[in-house]
């Protein structure tokens, strides 16, 4: 069991595949992922989004992944490929190892925001 947040990235890195910037706009142009930005409000409101990622913060992540809980989201799909990024990669690796947990097959690390903006990826202004 990881005894500290070192070890649960490390965990959290080793499940969960990452997918470059290239990878993720194909899933994305045809239609199949489902993209989460898992980062802040506030983060958000200062960079923008990639464009038609859905905004859930990471500690609301469980509530709106489980068909059963009352704040589901119903974007939400166990059969869709989720990819999920943040600002560094990091909380966006333990979100995909929660997703995993939850029954998700097939989650992927998109990493950094900026990374996607870099690679000339299309996003939502705020």
């Amino acid at each position: 069991m990881p005894t500290s947040v070192k070890d649960m990235l490390a965990a959290a890195n080793a499940a969960v595949p990452r997918i470059t910037p290239q990878e993720a706009t194909r899933l994305i142009e045809n239609g199949e992922a489902l993209v989460i930005d898992v980062r802040d409000t506030a983060e958000i409101q200062s960079s923008g989004k990639v464009a038609g990622a859905v905004h859930v913060p990471r500690g609301m992540l469980e509530f709106r992944a489980d068909p059963d809980s009352p704040y589901h989201d119903p974007a939400f799909d166990r059969a869709r490929p989720v990819l999920l990024y943040c600002a560094s990669g990091g909380r966006s690796a333990l979100s995909g190892k929660t997703l995993q947990d939850l029954g998700y097959t097939d989650v992927r690390n998109l990493g950094a925001f900026k990374d996607w903006v870099d690679a000339g990826g299309k996003t939502d202004k705020p």
